[in-house]
């Protein structure tokens, strides 16, 4: 099916602030029914590879990504060269990019992403099954019309 064309389901950019959240939210979402292949930076990029290249990579092999912004993602050059990048391969909100918002402001939500709506993190498991809804949505869509 179409779902196997790409490596994952879903991409995580997240800062490294971050990673104890991204790491609970990744093993959530793999030990869902669907088994979501997720792609996380310190777990599954090559040693040695370039940053950029590992970020682009991730990104195109990935049907979904995930941002997570927090203030340590507004912070990182590196998490906004990835917001980037799954703009630049997916620029219409057709749900293959799901922001999720956690102690932000939404004054300090990026310009960038203001037609897309995002998830807002109160209760962690709440928003863990709404980013598993999603990705479980744009995946049947995506079997669907191919």
């Amino acid at each position: 099916s179409a779902r196997w064309a790409k490596s994952y389901d879903v991409c995580i950019c997240h800062s490294e602030v971050d990673l104890e959240l991204v790491e609970e939210l990744v093993s959530y979402l793999e030990s869902q029914p669907e088994s979501f292949r997720c792609f996380l930076q310190l777990r599954d990029a090559v040693p040695g590879n370039a940053v950029v290249t590992e970020l682009c990579d991730a990104v195109q092999n990935s049907h979904c990504w995930v941002m997570l912004i927090t203030p340590g993602f507004l912070r990182d050059p590196w998490c906004k060269y990835q917001m980037h990048q799954a703009l630049a391969e997916a620029p219409l909100a057709n749900g293959r990019t799901i922001p999720v918002l956690k102690d932000v402001d939404r004054k300090d939500y990026p310009r960038e992403l203001r037609n897309l709506y995002y998830i807002y993190m109160a209760l962690k498991e709440n928003s863990f099954r709404q980013i598993r809804d999603t990705v479980v949505r744009y995946l049947q869509e995506l079997c669907r019309s191919s």
